[in-house]
């Protein structure tokens, strides 16, 4: 049987990590091995991506098909190994197959989902293309012809407000301190300040911009979040943090608790360990008789 953890459990486990000065950390899962030994590692939050079945497949990161539904999908491989940490729900608010965004996170949780963070995002298109925003007021023209309050960025805004009424622990990835403004006002209990789609690796993606205007912003964003509610715990995800030494530098320059990984988690190691390990066996000579 699965266990419920609530919102407030799921609270106080985090703010205990980091009053013990632990970083927090949240595993993107794909796989019930990786789930299990993630939790083995102490991982805090497991989180399911539809996005990592592209990682398991040898590809970068890449949004294929219905998210939600493959999301859905993934739970039950990953609960049935893991014990006593919280599964978290990469749900994407801009479902036009189910356009009733209550009736479609109730999904989640009645699977047995402990939390939810907007993934896939349009935050993700909208900061990484020239005229992003250009592209919002676009998405956001297509709430009447959905018949929908919105669309966009803001029907995420408006996920995250309907599950902290629900009493539903809540993670939001953003890109800018506005954005960070946005989610914070609607309850996000977790701010992660998304500086890009993640480096290394042999299907890694390239640098988009340096490491100090990457810190900077996602200060910016921490402090945007801060200043609307000062226990909003900070996280960030992405870009050149991509193992545990590379991530030393966030706690340094930023107010950042703790690291999302996903392609850090579920792809990278697995690379360098399956790499390592066929070489291995390759190194022991044959005996010739």
């Amino acid at each position: 049987m699965v266990v419920k953890i609530t919102r407030k459990e799921i609270l106080e486990r985090l703010h205990k990590e980091i009053s013990e000065n632990r970083p927090i950390l949240g595993a993107g899962c794909s796989a019930g091995i990786i789930a299990k030994c993630a939790e083995l590692g102490q991982a805090d939050l497991i989180i399911i991506y539809s996005t990592g079945k592209t990682r398991l497949m040898g590809l970068p990161t890449t949004i294929i098909g219905n998210s939600n539904p493959i999301t859905l999908e993934m739970y039950d491989e990953i609960a049935n190994v893991v014990k006593n940490k919280p599964i978290i729900a990469g749900v994407e608010a801009n479902d036009c197959f189910y356009l009733d965004q209550e009736a479609s996170l109730k999904r989640f949780l009645n699977k047995g989902f402990n939390g939810v963070i907007n993934f896939p995002t349009t935050g993700l298109y909208e900061n990484l293309i020239e005229g992003g925003m250009a592209l919002r007021k676009f998405n956001e023209s297509m709430a009447f012809g959905y018949g929908v309050a919105h669309w966009g960025w803001s029907r995420e805004v408006e996920m995250i407000k309907i599950l902290h009424d629900w009493d539903v622990f809540t993670m939001a990835y953003v890109f800018t301190a506005p954005d960070s403004k946005d989610m914070a006002e609607a309850g996000a209990d977790v701010i992660c300040a998304h500086v890009g789609p993640t480096m290394g690796g042999i299907a890694g993606f390239t640098a988009l911009e340096d490491l100090d205007t990457l810190l900077k912003r996602a200060q910016e964003i921490f402090e945007a979040a801060r200043k609307v509610n000062p226990e909003v715990i900070c996280l960030i995800h992405g870009g050149p943090f991509y193992d545990p030494q590379s991530t030393k530098v966030i706690y340094e320059k930023t107010i950042a608790q703790g690291f999302v990984g996903a392609s850090s988690i579920e792809r990278i190691p697995i690379e360098k360990a399956v790499t390592e390990i066929c070489r291995g066996f390759k190194s022991i000579p044959l005996i010739k008789r």
